[in-house]
């Protein structure tokens, strides 16, 4: 009955990171990079995220000075 339990979890999981994991964008950003003495296009891909709208972060108070 354990081994049942265990088997459901993982393939629950398994399931839940793909789903996630599929839902995250990403875009290829490229740029030329010289290496020895050549230019090389070099690109990466990176993750876009989503901004979220929300209260402003409140500006810190100046600090005082030390005298």
């Amino acid at each position: 009955m354990i081994k049942l339990l265990v088997t459901l979890n993982i393939a629950v999981w398994l399931f839940v990171g793909a789903e996630v994991a599929h839902a995250i964008e990403t875009k290829q950003v490229c740029h030329d990079v010289v290496v020895k003495g050549k230019t090389v296009n070099q690109c990466k891909t990176v993750k876009i995220h989503k901004k979220v709208e929300g209260t402003p972060v409140p500006d810190a108070p100046a600090k005082k000075s030390k005298k």
